[in-house]
């Protein structure tokens, strides 16, 4: 059997189970609280391997483990380490409970209604719908290409063929079963990308290129002090600390991730999926990283055709794996950014139907939208979305930077005062304006004059979310002492928060 068929052989098997799933779930998403949240009813298992599904998708194991190892070798480690313990273990130890109880009590589905609920201000619930419609966009572009970039490289077939495939898949999934498929599908996913990780890590180190574990770090620690990588220089440092902050909390902010609390069962579910969700964070991340810090080991200092976003792809075409396992990498890739896609889709069109469409309607004099409608609504802007990331993904700009600049500018915007309404009554209506006006510009500013080529995406997401930080605290002291509209903490809220967190 032929490397190709082998391959096209186990991606059919896993397309065929996936579009069972979302036939199987088509008639449980059928009101708003179906597709959206599932009914609030998931376990710790299906929450936490969701979350990890969303959390890295071909973006990490493609663009960010391949640059990041070529511009900090081992070091890049790291950053995976940092997703783990900061993006997954702290993120549900601080946010999962609190997040989960009050999105229940007060019957919320968005992170735009839980900006509305806490501070009065459908305008900033406004706000909040379009900044992440529109900025979920590139972050769903950047999965495109992380995994038409190794579907070219492996299968030989054309790129665009390879994002029509995934629009195809990722849409189907969504528009058939909602919440509860993808919940369904990532469990599978996740055990399909734990399997898929060990064992790549296991053939990369055995591969001619590296020669074994013990070779492949002397070879590597090698190469790094002959060319100024151990230590970092200054600025590499600055660089790669920076990477590791925006993947890690950057997290806290998306509401994509943030959504994965709304449908938890109990706080009993949340302690055991922090658990599962860090081991899982270490093992996937840990890997992919791991696997990306040998790239030269493979290249040297030849930066391969087709830049970074090729340096994984040609590396596992090239370190001699069996063809049934590139299949099930290739199936490792899909399912991880399928699973991504599918997640940014949901939550970016669902709160454009919910927070966007319906109060506009509704104010128009139309009669109340029925759930059903807006179930239908949801469905069709998903595909409305797929084909907006299809378009955006094939503007010139790298995988690593296209995510950073997403993710700046979304995080930048609404972490500090999501997480601040979640532990400081003192934050009012004003702060959260400030904080998220201020991380927005932050982020957006830099990117947008640089005509979105800057490769300082992540250092720009950082300070964004410090700058909104320090804005929430400074303008909230200022609404309170002027009792500026909405200057008021709602007792109810705070109240919930205290019982329940």
């Amino acid at each position: 059997m032929t490397k190709a068929l082998t391959i096209w052989i186990v991606i059919g098997v896993y397309a065929v189970f996936m579009l069972a799933i979302g036939i199987l779930y088509s008639r449980k998403g059928s009101d708003m609280a179906g597709f959206t949240v599932g009914g609030r009813s998931a376990g710790a298992w299906i929450s936490a391997l969701s979350y990890g599904t969303a959390y890295f998708s071909a973006v990490m194991f493609i663009g960010y483990s391949g640059g990041s190892g070529w511009s900090y070798g081992l070091w890049s480690v790291l950053v995976g380490i940092g997703n783990a313990v900061f993006g997954s273990l702290l993120a549900w130890l601080v946010l999962a409970n609190r997040t989960r109880a009050v999105t229940r009590k007060f019957d919320i589905k968005s992170m735009p209604q839980l900006f509305q609920a806490r501070f009065g201000s459908p305008a900033m619930g406004l706000f909040a719908c379009v900044v992440i419609f529109v900025f979920l966009i590139p972050y769903s572009a950047s999965v495109y290409k992380g995994l038409t970039s190794v579907c070219s490289v492996i299968l030989g077939i054309n790129e665009q063929v390879c994002m029509v495939i995934i629009a195809i898949a990722s849409a189907l999934l969504l528009v058939l079963g909602g919440y509860i498929a993808t919940l369904k599908a990532d469990f599978v996913q996740g055990f399909v990308m734990m399997i898929g990780v060990s064992a790549l890590i296991v053939l990369v180190v055995l591969s001619p290129q590296v020669g074994g574990l013990s070779n492949g770090l002397g070879s590597m620690m090698a190469y790094m002090k002959s060319h100024e990588m151990a230590p970092l220089s200054g600025k590499s440092t600055l660089a790669l600390v920076s990477t590791i902050l925006m993947t890690s909390f950057g997290t806290w902010g998306l509401p994509q991730m943030v959504h994965k609390y709304y449908g938890i069962r109990d706080g009993k579910e949340v302690k055991r999926g922090t658990v599962i969700s860090t081991v899982f964070a270490l093992l996937v991340a840990g890997g992919g990283y791991f696997i990306g810090s040998f790239s030269h080991l493979f290249f040297g200092e030849a930066m391969p055709e087709g830049g970074k976003d090729f340096l994984v792809p040609i590396m596992l075409n090239t370190a001699g794996l069996p063809n049934l396992l590139i299949g099930v990498i290739l199936v490792l890739l899909i399912s991880a950014s399928v699973s991504t896609l599918s997640s940014i889709t949901l939550t970016a069109c669902s709160t454009v139907s919910m927070d966007l469409v319906k109060p506009l309607a509704e104010r128009a004099g139309k009669k109340k939208l029925a759930d059903q409608d807006l179930t239908a609504l949801t469905r069709l802007l998903c595909l409305v979305f797929v084909v907006l990331s299809y378009f955006i993904a094939n503007y010139p700009t790298p995988i690593l930077e296209m995510m950073s600049y997403s993710w700046g500018i979304i995080s930048g915007s609404f972490l500090a005062p999501y997480l601040l309404c979640l532990y400081w009554k003192g934050i009012n209506r004003t702060g959260a304006w400030a904080g998220m006006l201020g991380g927005f510009l932050t982020a957006f500013l830099p990117a947008a004059l640089s005509g979105f080529t800057t490769p300082d995406g992540p250092l720009y997401a950082c300070l964004a979310m410090v700058v909104s930080f320090v804005l929430c605290f400074a303008g909230s002291k200022l609404g309170t002492a002027m009792k500026l509209p909405g200057w008021e903490p709602r007792a109810d809220f705070m109240a919930e928060v205290k019982r329940k967190g």
